[in-house]
């Protein structure tokens, strides 16, 4: 037998006595912080993952207020989080700009850009800007897609050596929220350039259109003659309103820090200028010019009228304007130049490439 077999009997039943009750008393505990564990994980709303782990943001701001947990020791409810704010409208045509601000130019028929805006627009690319450029009609001429298609050809050439780099281009199309179908070329491995292509037909310099085209006018559309106007590569047909709300969604999406397009009708330099050019120029000065935000930015620039204002691009400037346009013009067989020299001889293009001359709304002098 043990030696604590020899311990008398009344000072074990003492010990037995004392642990039981010491096992009582942990019972007791133990059961208390069961009981508050229990509440914290199933009171109303209780959700033990999150209860267990912090909410992301998101969650937080979509998460019903019935479904916030209350405090497990305080009977005050807690605080109805403030609702986010509804997310920003997106747009298939936004184009970040990793390389600093945008530039978006907006115009009437592709050359546009490079007889009335250059240099302006290749020294923002020499810059290291991102140009968004828009075409608002096809510059068919009555012709035909297949002078189109070698209009574009020839924009996008002269684009390539105004970036230095004749890479090729990716095409892609969509339909802008306002339902105007764009087709978009951007060049292979540099996002900082597109060009888009609404090709609605073009006016004519009569501004009676053309038969093939059904004398259809941006005139027309903009003045209410007619109801709506139809692309000539058989897209949807859009409204005045549906465009004007096609170039405020463009303007907002792609957030330029300057907006380059045409005189707008009314101004003392339209009288003489295409009458798409002061179409395209009226709308996006109703369009953008409406965007407080990006008002300031638009610039407005003389059309055939700067013939009668004084030569303002000479030397290297005007060397590298003349070799961007004779680059376009190897595609449009109507204005074609083989050289410098041949170039500036064209009859009023060659006037139009040795000026440009951007106006701010202050200086349109409109009547």
């Amino acid at each position: 037998m043990s030696r604590a077999d020899l311990r008398p009997r009344p000072a074990r039943r003492r010990l037995s006595a004392g642990l039981i009750a010491a096992l009582a008393m942990a019972v007791v505990v133990v059961s208390a912080v069961a009981g508050v564990f229990a509440f914290a994980l199933l009171r109303p709303g209780g959700d033990p993952v999150a209860a267990s782990a912090s909410p992301s943001a998101s969650s937080v701001s979509t998460k019903s207020p019935s479904a916030q947990p209350t405090p497990a020791v305080s009977d005050t409810p807690s605080a109805t989080p403030t609702p986010p704010p509804p997310p920003a409208v997106s747009s298939p045509a936004a184009q970040p700009c990793e390389a600093g601000a945008t530039m978006l130019t907006v115009w009437a028929h592709p050359d546009d850009d490079i007889i009335f805006a250059n240099p302006m627009i290749s020294d923002a690319l020499a810059g290291g800007e991102c140009v968004r450029t828009v075409f608002v009609t096809a510059g068919d001429a009555g012709k035909g897609m297949g002078y189109v298609k070698a209009r574009e050809l020839g924009i996008l050439r002269a684009y390539n050596a105004m970036r230095k780099n004749d890479g090729l281009w990716d095409a892609q199309e969509f339909d802008l929220s306002s339902g105007l179908h764009v087709r978009r070329l951007s060049p292979q491995g540099d996002a900082r350039v597109s060009v888009l292509f609404l090709r609605l037909p073009d006016g004519n310099i009569t501004d009676g259109g053309f038969s093939a085209t059904g004398y259809a006018t941006l005139s027309k559309l903009w003045d209410g003659q007619s109801a709506t106007l139809a692309p000539i590569d058989g897209g949807p047909a859009v409204s005045r309103d549906q465009l004007v709300a096609s170039i405020a969604e463009l303007g907002a999406a792609l957030a330029p820090a300057q907006t380059l397009t045409h005189i707008p009708r009314g101004s003392a330099f339209a009288p003489g200028d295409h009458p798409d050019h002061s179409v395209v120029g009226s709308l996006v000065r109703e369009a953008i010019g409406a965007n407080a935000a990006l008002a300031p930015g638009i610039r407005y620039f003389v059309g055939y009228p700067s013939q009668n204002l004084p030569r303002n691009l000479d030397d290297a400037t005007l060397d590298a304007k003349v070799d961007t346009y004779r680059i376009y013009t190897q595609q449009d067989d109507v204005i074609r130049c083989a050289d410098r020299s041949a170039c500036l001889k064209t009859r009023k293009f060659g006037e139009w490439l040795q000026r440009s001359y951007p106006k701010t709304e202050d200086e349109l002098q409109l009547g």
